[in-house]
């Protein structure tokens, strides 16, 4: 008896083991499949595939080896249901199955598919065991044809995207490097600008293009007075005032 039960014991702990691989590649997969679906290409997918394909195929053969025929052979009975919230079936289960009642048990203890799911399935393979040679052939026919044009499809799709991605132009240009060389001396230097200049009775005057590409601090200061650049010795500015009488009139 003891040996026996020795040997559930290591049965159990190798389906758990495998359990616990499969679940952790299908919960990888999710996590992919939600993260990066915009990036993930098919040889991932179908490495990602394979991979719980093998731990399920790993789990049919430990249950259908010698070694798996005292689990085969034991009944598994719930020993309470209850209605009501369970934390320590909650954990058990890592938050999957917070309560087992009468309408989950059925569900959770299932060994063969539910009813509705196996009536259709076996409703479809009556249904192709009855289908003559003939008919499978013609079938099989025209499923390669519509598989064939949808990939004619696809390739001329992406064959247009190539094209049109090797002959797009370039982006366009929307500035100006003569504008911007023209911007930057009209800041920095002050080309191409005109200050009104005045003593305080308001006559005005126009600061000579040489002082300005000569000094970029040639502005003149809020009170009308002189400028606060140094101006070059050569050039003179005359402020008359409107209401100023010629001293030889």
């Amino acid at each position: 008896m003891q040996r026996e039960e020795k040997q559930l014991d290591m049965l159990l702990e190798a389906v758990l083991n495998r359990l616990n691989d499969l679940k952790l590649s299908i919960g990888v997969m999710i996590h992919r499949l939600e993260t990066e679906y915009e990036t993930i290409n098919w040889p991932t997918f179908l490495d990602n595939f394979a991979l719980i394909s093998s731990h399920l195929t790993g789990l049919m053969k430990i249950l259908s080896t010698e070694i798996g025929t005292p689990l085969r052979n034991l009944t598994v009975l719930p020993l309470m249901l209850t209605p009501e919230r369970d934390e320590a079936l909650l954990q058990l289960t890592e938050g999957r199955v917070p309560i087992f009642s009468h309408d989950l048990a059925p569900d959770y203890l299932r060994t063969k598919p539910d009813p509705g799911a196996e009536s259709r399935q076996a409703a479809h393979e009556a249904k192709a065991n009855n289908l003559t040679v003939e008919a499978s052939m013609k079938q099989v026919a025209q499923y390669n044809k519509v598989i064939s044009h949808v990939w004619d499809i696809i390739s001329k799709a992406k064959e247009d995207w190539e094209n049109e991605s090797s002959t797009r132009p370039g982006i366009q240009q929307t500035s100006s490097m003569a504008d911007t060389q023209a911007l930057v001396a009209a800041v920095g230097l002050g080309n191409g600008l005109t200050a009104p200049v005045g003593p305080p009775s308001g006559a005005g005057v126009m600061i000579p293009p040489a002082i300005r590409q000569g000094s970029p601090m040639s502005a003149v200061s809020p009170s009308g007075g002189a400028p606060m650049g140094k101006m070059p010795s050569g050039i003179k500015t005359n402020i008359k005032s409107a209401n100023q009488v010629h001293p030889y009139r």
